[in-house]
Order: C-alpha cells, then structure tokens, then sequence
C-alpha cells in the first residue's frame, strides 16, 4: 500500500524563520545521525521518517558519514524518499554535510574544495537527489584555508546541487570570517548547526551573538546531551542505549555519579512541570529565540511524538530557569 501523508500534518507543527531568510524551519526537525544505518532494522527508519512528516516535521538532517557504515543513513533515507516521499519532495527541507572521514587517502576528510563537491555528489546520488536544501561545512579545517571551503560551498549552491550553505561548529570567530566570505562571493550564510544542551552551553559564549548580529539561523544539535537528558540512565544502562552501542558516542565513563545526581533532579522537576525530561530538555533548548530548530534523535516513533509534544509547554518561569542553573552550577 502506498503511503498518503496525514492531511493535517501542518496544523500543531510551528515553524520559525530561519535567520532574516525566506526559509521556514520547523521548530522540531529529525536527525539520522544513529539508528538509520545499514546496521538498524530498514522498516522501523521508515515508519520514524513517514511518522515524522506526518507530524509536520519537513526538515531531514543528514550526513555523509550517518550510518552506521558512513553514507547507509543516506542511503536508507533515499530509499524511502524512492518508495514513500517523493511526491512530497517540494515540502521537505533536506540537508547533508561533509567534514569528516569518508574515504581513504588526502582527499576523503575534513574541508578541501576537492573533498566538498565529491562529498557533496556522492551524497546526492546516495538519496536519489538533484539537489539537497542545505550544504554544510561539517566542521573547520585548520589546514585548508576558510576561503577554500567556503568557496567550495558558493560552487556548490551555484551549480545548483544545494539551495542553501551552511557552516556546523565553527567557533564564533571563525563563524564570522565564514559569514564574511560567503557574503562577499555572493552566497549568504544561511545557518549554523552547533550542539548545544544543558550540559553544554557554548554558544551562549558569542556564538548567538554572532549569529544574530549576522542574520543568520542556529539549528542546534544534541540537545539531549546523547540520551543523558532523559530518563533512560537513571537506574541502569539498557542494552539498546547509546552507551551499550559499540558505535555510540556517550560513553560509560560520561555517566558519573554526579552527573546522574543532577539527571535526577531535573527528572523530578520535569514531572512537576507534566513533562517527561527529555521534553523539558527539548524546550530549555528553544526558550531562546535565536534557535531556529532543534534536531532531535529518535529510535522509535515514540520520541518523535514525544518531542512534538512539547510545543504546547514551552515557557519556563525565571524560578524553573533558575532551579536548573542552580541543579547543573559546578
């Protein structure tokens, strides 16, 4: 049976604009980084993406090196854009990177124009694209001169292979001299994708401010610090976890007592606020204004539900926001 998405997936999802664009993004967006892998099971990466779109959810963030292996998150989402999305293809925003290890020898990593527009190509005859809407630098290249991987961004939006460029990680300094040359070659910014959580709060260290300053978006990532905002580590360490995973990246040794203390105490705060921890991490993340989206992980359609969920709780008093500074201090 061919898939017809819910009619009404518009009607509870809301959108933000994405730095002073045209682009819409809605609040919450899907990741693929885990669990949409050649190693996960293909039906169950199939009902979380239709679940999703059903949900409103139309922005898809992917990777060259999403799997596990590197490049089957793209190839399993391009699948089910074959199968299932197509006809839907103008409604959804769908975005890859490059930056990190894909293949072997000097020409398969990190920021070079030769490892962009390969990467890049690759990428799209993995999905099945023409074009993805967003392009991004995955992370800066301290030996490739910025110039370079920013020029390599403006060619790829030129020869039409992506609608938008952005830039992932990049420290606020290094954020504006990216702004400053995509500006000057005639191909703006058009977004950040930082990680960003309550455990970890860089960007409100200038990067926001440079970002606002420039008029451009912030689509933040890991707001769930891994799985560690949420209530699956408070008693044990499930087997289907990311710390259990061989191939996660939260790792046994991030989840000290002292940490698992402060999980606690805003587990029991979330339930008095009539979420779940992870909702209420989700929506610590969207308070401010400056971020666009959050990219949310999922293993099962649950979560995808869950985090839609929160768009009618979104508000924390000063009292909420200040009993989490005073549970994480230290």
């Amino acid at each position: 049976m061919s898939y017809l998405a819910n009619p009404n997936r518009y009607e509870n999802m809301q959108f933000n604009r994405c730095g002073k664009s045209g682009l819409l993004l809605p609040k919450i967006s899907l990741g693929l980084w885990h669990n949409f892998g050649h190693v996960d099971v293909y039906e169950n990466a199939r009902r979380m993406v239709l679940k999703a779109f059903d949900l409103g959810i139309t922005h898809f963030d992917l990777a060259n090196n999403y799997g596990p292996p590197p490049g089957s998150a793209e190839s399993v989402f391009g699948t089910i854009l074959k199968s299932d999305l197509k006809a839907y293809r103008d409604e959804l925003i769908i975005t890859s990177k490059a930056g990190y290890l894909m293949w072997p020898g000097p020409y398969g990593d990190w920021g070079s124009k030769k490892y962009l527009i390969s990467s890049c190509d690759q990428s799209l005859k993995r999905m099945g694209l023409e074009y993805v809407d967003i392009f991004y630098s995955h992370r800066p290249d301290p030996n490739t001169p910025i110039e370079e991987t920013m020029m390599a961004l403006d060619q790829i939006v030129r020869s039409g292979k992506a609608l938008y460029a952005g830039i992932s990680s990049y420290s606020p300094k290094d954020s504006q001299t990216a702004i400053d040359i995509l500006k000057s070659l005639g191909t703006p910014c058009l977004v950040h994708q930082p990680s960003y959580s309550m455990f970890n709060r860089w960007i409100k260290d200038g990067l926001l401010d440079t970002l606002e300053k420039n008029g451009v978006g912030s689509v933040v990532f890991s707001p769930l610090f891994q799985g560690l905002l949420t209530d699956k580590y408070l008693n044990n360490i499930p087997e289907d976890s990311r710390v259990a995973k061989s191939h996660g990246f939260l790792k046994n040794s991030d989840l000290t007592p002292d940490k698992i203390e402060k999980v606690k105490l805003l587990n029991e705060m979330a339930i008095k606020r009539g979420q779940k921890l992870s909702q209420m991490a989700l929506a610590w993340v969207l308070r401010d204004p400056r971020v666009t989206s959050v990219i949310i992980g999922a293993s099962k359609v649950s979560h995808i539900e869950d985090a839609v969920g929160i768009q009618n709780k979104l508000d924390f008093t000063s009292e909420e926001l200040n009993k989490i500074d005073s549970i994480l201090k230290n």
